[in-house]
C-alpha cells in the first residue's frame, strides 16, 4: 500500500487516481500513524515552500516523514520533492525536512516564470528508478529550482535556459520536480516503477 501524505497542498487525487490505474493500492492519508502503516509513501505539494513545511508541522507530520523515510521509499512530487531539502529561500528563509542536503532557488533569468510545460529529461546514468524509461518529455510547472550539495543525488536534469535538477535519488528516497501524473507514459513507468520499489523493499539503506 503505497500512501499519498494530504497535508492541504497537494495533486492529491491525480497521483493516487494514476497508481490505481496501473494495478497498485493506494490511499490518502493524513494522520502521522498511518505514515507508518504503509510500504511507501508519495509527499505531493503544490503552492509556497514556507506554507507546506507549516501545514506538515500543524500535523504532526514532519517527524512521523523523517521518521518513515530511514525504512521505506518516499516519492517527492513538485514542491514535494523540493520541500525533501534542507532549505528554501521562497519569500524568505525556510527549513525543509533535510532528507536531501541542498538549497532551493528561484529560477533565474529574463525567462518565463513559472516554467510551465513540457521539457526533455536527461538521465544521468542507470538506476532502478529509470528502468525502461525514456529521456522523454514531462510536464512541469514550478518557479523554483533544486540545487543538491550532492551531485550524485541528481538522477535526471532538464533545461529551462539553466540547468534544472528533474529527478533525485539516493537509497529509498526520491523526488520529481515535475508532475509524473501529468507526463504521459514518461511518469507513468516512472510511477510504476517507484511503486514496484515499494512492493519489493528495493534500495533501502
Amino acid at each position: 500500500m503505497i500512501g499519498v501524505i494530504d497535508y492541504g497542498m497537494g495533486n492529491l487525487y491525480s497521483v493516487s487516481r494514476a497508481l490505481e490505474r496501473m494495478g497498485h493500492s493506494a490511499r490518502i492519508i493524513a494522520d502521522p500513524e498511518e505514515v507508518r502503516q504503509v510500504d511507501g509513501l508519495i509527499l505531493p505539494g503544490v503552492g509556497a515552500f514556507g506554507d507546506a513545511m507549516l501545514e506538515l508541522k500543524k500535523r504532526g507530520l514532519v517527524e512521523a516523514i523523517r521518521e518513515a523515510s530511514a525504512e521505506k521509499p518516499l516519492l517527492g512530487i513538485c514542491l514535494g520533492m523540493q520541500l525533501l531539502f534542507t532549505s528554501s529561500d521562497e519569500h524568505g528563509y525556510h527549513q525543509g525536512l533535510n532528507l536531501f542536503s541542498g538549497h532551493v532557488k528561484r529560477l533565474e533569468g529574463d525567462i518565463n516564470i513559472p516554467h510551465m510545460g513540457w521539457n526533455q529529461l536527461q538521465f544521468n546514468g542507470p538506476h532502478p528508478l529509470l528502468k525502461g524509461v525514456e529521456e522523454g518529455y514531462a510536464y512541469f510547472v514550478h518557479s523554483h529550482r533544486v540545487l543538491p550539495d550532492n551531485r550524485e543525488d541528481v538522477l535526471a536534469v532538464t533545461d529551462y535556459h539553466q540547468n534544472v535538477t528533474a529527478i533525485v535519488g539516493r537509497h529509498q528516497l526520491f523526488g520529481m520536480q515535475f508532475h509524473p501524473e501529468k507526463s504521459g507514459k514518461v511518469g507513468i513507468r516512472l510511477l510504476d516503477n517507484f511503486a514496484q520499489l515499494c512492493r519489493e523493499g528495493v534500495g533501502c539503506a
